[in-house]
C-alpha cells in the first residue's frame, strides 16, 4: 500500500491547525466562563444585601435572588457556548418552543405564579395581616409564590390559589389604625326614645376604649316591625375592635335593663273581625 506523505501531512496540518483554533476558542470561553461567574456571583450577592436592607418581603427576597442567578448562568452557557462553535440560534428557537409548550400546559400555574409575584411586589397584604378574601376570613401565615396561606379566626387552614387573589377583591381587615364599629340595637316603641339615646351615650363614653375623636354617631335607624332601632358607631383601634364590639352589646343591654328599656320580640297585631251571620 502506497502512502502519500504530502497528503498526510497535509490533513496533518489541517488537524493542528484545527486544534490550535479550537484550543484557543476553548481557552478563552473558559476565561470568559470564570470572568462571568465572578461577576454573577458578585451581582447575586450585591441584590441579596439590598433587598435584605430594604426588608423585602422574605419570599420575594428568594424568589428574585433565583431567577437573576438562573438568568445570568442561562445567558453565560449561551455565551460559552457560541464561543466554543456551537449553533447557538437551534438551540435558543428549540428552548423558546419548550416554553412555549410548557406556558400552555401549565396556564392556570402561571396565572398562580404571576399572582404571587404581584402580590409579592406591591404588597396589599403581608404576613400576619387578618383578610376577607374568597369568602375566607383569616390571618396570612405565609405568602408562597403559588398559593397564600390562611389560619381562619376558628383555626382552620385555608389554601387559596393567588391568581384568584390577585385578580379578585381583597379585604385588608386590619391594617387601617382605626376601625369604626357599627351595632344596631333596637328598643319597645313604648320606650322613650331620647332616654334610651342617652343610655346609649353613657355606655359608650364609660368604655375607655372608644376613641373620643371622632365622636360617636348615635341616632335612630328604623321603625321596624316591632322595634325602634338605634344605629351606634363609636371608632377603637383596630385591636380592640371584637373586644368593644362584645363588650358593648353586653354592657348595653345591662343598661337597658336598669333604666327599664325594652329590647322587644318580634310582635304582630292580630285582628279578628267577626264573622257575619
Amino acid at each position: 500500500m502506497n502512502i502519500d506523505v504530502n497528503q498526510v501531512e497535509h490533513y496533518m496540518q489541517l488537524i493542528g491547525e484545527m486544534g490550535i483554533t479550537f484550543g484557543t476558542k476553548l481557552v478563552l470561553a473558559i476565561i470568559v466562563w470564570i470572568i462571568g461567574s465572578w461577576i454573577i456571583g458578585r451581582f447575586v450577592k450585591l441584590l441579596d444585601v439590598a433587598m435584605t436592607k430594604k426588608q423585602v418581603e422574605v419570599t420575594l427576597h428568594q424568589f428574585l435572588v433565583s431567577i437573576f442567578s438562573i438568568t445570568f448562568k442561562a445567558v453565560l452557557v449561551i455565551i460559552f457556548a457560541s464561543m466554543i462553535g456551537v449553533e447557538t440560534a437551534s438551540l435558543i428557537a428549540m428552548l423558546g418552543a419548550a416554553g412555549l409548550a410548557i406556558g400552555l400546559a401549565l396556564q392556570g400555574s402561571l396565572a398562580n405564579f404571576a399572582g404571587g409575584i404581584l402580590i409579592l411586589f406591591f404588597r396589599p397584604f403581608k404576613a400576619g395581616d387578618v383578610i376577607d378574601a374568597q369568602g375566607y376570613v383569616g390571618h396570612v401565615v405565609e405568602i408562597q409564590i403559588f398559593n397564600t396561606i390562611l389560619r381562619t379566626l376558628d383555626n382552620q387552614r385555608v389554601i387559596i390559589p393567588n391568581g384568584l387573589l390577585s385578580n379578585g377583591c381583597v379585604k385588608n381587615v386590619f391594617v387601617e389604625e382605626t376601625r369604626r364599629v357599627d351595632m344596631t340595637f333596637g328598643i319597645s316603641y313604648d320606650d322613650d326614645v331620647r332616654k334610651a339615646k342617652a343610655v346609649l351615650q353613657e355606655v359608650m363614653d364609660k368604655d375607655p376604649r372608644v376613641l373620643k375623636d371622632p365622636v360617636v354617631d348615635i341616632f335612630v335607624s328604623a321603625h321596624a316591625d316591632s322595634s325602634v332601632n338605634f344605629l351606634v358607631r363609636p371608632w377603637v383601634k383596630s385591636d380592640d375592635y371584637w373586644p368593644v364590639f362584645f363588650d358593648s352589646h353586653e354592657a348595653i343591654k345591662i343598661a337597658f335593663d336598669e333604666a327599664g328599656i325594652t329590647i322587644p320580640y318580634p310582635q304582630r297585631d292580630v285582628h279578628l273581625i267577626p264573622a257575619s251571620e
